[in-house]
This record gives structure tokens, sequence and C-alpha cells, in this order.
């Protein structure tokens, strides 16, 4: 009987250790990686709404994404609207520390194969810890960008400047949704 106590003893303790498990790290733009829900408005020199031009396509709330790149490199991520708004994804230049991001180039540089030749400039990106509300109330990640498009003839024709995207980060709750 000892024997057979003496076994499933050590047969147990294999197991505790056996079950240990790995730490496994995050990507390096963990903190302004996420996904999020926005709205899209049109913006004046100063960054002001431009009143009536609010959710000018009539889009309501959106859902993009912020996103580590191949590279995994903690100064630059990808910003993509999912294809919801304009069809954008650019790879931006990111601080980790101040929690900021924008385009840093004049070339063409949307990722999206079907609208490759436009230029994407993304100014004034920042996201905010605990600065937006969820719709349940709840206090969410906020973001908040400018976005311009080289194709874009809107502006000119109705006077405004760019588009302010701004949001919350997604919760995963049915209720903010």
């Amino acid at each position: 009987m000892k024997k057979v106590l003496y076994f499933a003893l050590m047969l147990l303790s294999t197991a505790f250790v056996a079950c240990e498990k790995d730490e496994i790290g995050g990507t390096e733009t963990e903190a302004t990686a996420g996904d999020w829900y926005v709205t899209v408005d049109a913006a004046d020199e100063s960054g002001n709404l431009v009143e009536g031009f609010e959710d000018l396509f009539g889009l309501g709330r959106v859902h993009m994404i912020t996103t580590n790149t191949a590279a995994n490199n903690p100064n630059e991520m990808i910003v993509s609207d999912l294809g919801q708004f304009w069809d954008f994804k650019v790879k931006v230049s990111c601080d980790q520390q101040g929690l900021t991001f924008q385009t840093n180039t004049s070339e063409n540089n949307n990722l999206v194969a079907d609208y490759e030749d436009i230029n994407v400039t993304i100014t004034g990106g920042k996201i905010m810890p605990k600065a937006g509300r969820q719709n349940n109330g709840s206090p969410a990640d906020s973001i908040v960008f400018y976005v311009s498009f080289s194709d874009d003839e809107y502006p000119a024709a109705y006077g405004y400047k760019n588009y302010r995207v701004s949001g919350v980060r997604y919760s995963g709750l049915k209720e903010n949704d």
C-alpha cells in the first residue's frame, strides 16, 4: 500500500510541475493597439468640428483598428478603417510613451491594394486612457486623429480641411456595440 501511495504522490507532483505556463508577452505596440468604435466628422483648420457636417456621410459609428506591424517595432503601427469609411490602411509612426501617432510620408502610402495610389495623411493622433465613455457609461480609452486623402474633393468643395475621427476602445460587451 505504501508503494501505491508513494507512486500516486510522485505522479501528482509531476503533474503540478508539468502544468507551469510560459509567460506570453504582448506586442511592442500594446499600449496603442486596439479595436475602436469611432465617428467621422468634418473639421476646420483649427481641428474644430464644422457645424452641419457632423457624421458627414451618415455612417454613424464605424469599427476600425490600430495594430502592430509585422516588424513588431514600437515606433510604428497600422491604422485601418477596415473599409468602412474611405478604405484605408496605413503605416504610421507612433510614440508608445506619449500615446501619439501620425503618418510621416508624403508618398502614396495606402496599403489597400485597390487604392494604393492614394496618399493618406494622419495628424494629431492621440490615445487617451479612460477619457471616453462607453454606451453603458463605463470609462473607456479614447482615440482621436485627423485624416485627409489625396483623392478627396469634398473638403475643397464644402470648405473644411479634413476629417476628425474620434471614439472609444471596443469593450467586447454587446451593450456597448
